[in-house]
């Protein structure tokens, strides 16, 4: 079933593009290759409308194994994953609810941390950030300054999922990757509309602190496709311009 497809260009060398507000994909192009990041739910022929924009070679990289970030694969020839997520991503692509017979999703090609992708004059550099899922990864446009974080960073963090580390763990794994708080000036993330400043990785990491001390006395109930957790809201920082201003960090209690 086809959705509507929403293209904006950032900058000249830079797309979103959001299928029907319910994920969102981009697409970098570069002077030798451009780089599809995401391809949200398959709704619309991906393939199809990167080709109205660019004609360069493309390389399609997923963020992370969940279906409304990697279903619209099927319209390309190959995909770059973390091996960490192929198994999660396997249980929706052999799952007959989420592709029908006419399409085929391509095998997963391994991408890991410290891979640099070339476009051209335009450089992806890849890092792990497990926490939404195992292999979760997020890609910093040097030359941009711009990070790519699919859902590993963003508003509305699911961290109730099966399979999601304790909060503590999350803590950790964002510590980790908190110098490249100095290497971009922004994040794009997978559901998002616009550019967020890059001090929403460190208002979400203090967020997941908060909840791993068990500050989470005004936590309300967040209900979900998998039943009722708790969700925890954090602060952003003032002067800063954000996509969007209400944010929180779904967890299970006990796993906190």
């Amino acid at each position: 079933m086809e959705k509507e497809l929403f293209i904006k260009q950032l900058r000249p060398n830079l797309c979103l593009m959001d299928e029907a507000h319910e994920s969102t994909g981009y697409l970098v192009v570069g002077e030798k290759k451009a780089a599809v990041i995401d391809t949200m739910n398959g709704y619309n022929d991906l393939h199809k409308a990167v080709r109205e924009i660019t004609d360069k070679p493309l390389v399609v990289i997923n963020t992370h194994g969940h279906p409304d970030h990697i279903l619209g694969n099927v319209y390309f020839d190959e995909a770059y994953m973390n091996p960490a997520d192929f198994e999660l991503a396997a249980t929706f692509v052999n799952d007959p609810n989420f592709l029908s017979d006419s399409k085929k999703m391509p095998l997963f090609k391994a991408i890991n941390e410290g891979d640099i992708i070339d476009l051209g004059g335009k450089t992806l550099h890849v890092y792990n950030l497990p926490g939404h899922s195992k292999g979760s990864i997020i890609l910093l446009l040097k030359e941009e300054r711009i990070l790519f974080s699919g859902d590993a960073i963003n508003h509305h963090l699911w961290m109730q999922l099966d399979g999601c580390p304790k909060m503590s763990e999350l803590v950790e794994n964002i510590d980790r990757i908190m110098f490249l708080e100095k290497e971009a000036d922004y994040i794009l993330h997978g559901h998002a509309r616009d550019f967020d400043d890059i001090s929403l990785l460190r208002c979400l990491r203090q967020g997941a602190l908060e909840i791993s001390e068990g500050k989470t006395e005004n936590d309300e109930p967040y209900q979900w496709f998998g039943g009722i957790g708790r969700q925890h809201h954090f602060k952003l920082e003032d002067g800063k311009h954000y996509s969007q201003i209400h944010s929180v960090i779904c967890y299970t209690p006990g796993r906190e």
